[in-house]
């Protein structure tokens, strides 16, 4: 998955799309599903600091390996923007790994032979 520019997106993609997860069902809860002022809650607050710092740095990260898939030519603009609304879509990078796949998949598909067969 790391030799390739669409492979390292893809990875990126999941990586980010885990941390957001992780931040939205598990940190999230911890800070505003308990009393507030409890100490659950304040260790919650703890947990989404720390979560949503790693997150944000994943997303970072995943926005600059993007633009050099860009920048090396291995995807359009288009797949870009895709990107980014992905990162935004809870579960779009999961939904844009697939598209991914498949785009890199046709890419490196021989091409069809257009000649006539012999019958």
């Amino acid at each position: 998955m790391l030799q390739t520019p669409i492979g390292r997106i893809r990875l990126a993609g999941l990586v980010e799309g885990v941390s957001a997860l992780v931040l939205f069902f598990l940190a999230m809860p911890l800070k505003y599903l308990p009393p507030r002022g409890s100490e659950t809650a304040l260790v919650g607050e703890q947990v989404v600091f720390w979560v949503g710092a790693i997150h944000g740095g994943l997303f970072i990260l995943y926005a600059i390996v993007t633009l050099l898939g860009w920048v090396q030519k291995a995807i359009t603009f288009r797949w870009v923007i895709y990107a980014a609304i992905a990162a935004i879509v809870p579960f779009g990078p999961f939904v844009l790994d697939g598209k991914l796949r498949r785009y890199e998949q046709s890419q490196h598909a021989p091409e069809a032979d257009t000649r006539a067969r012999p019958r």
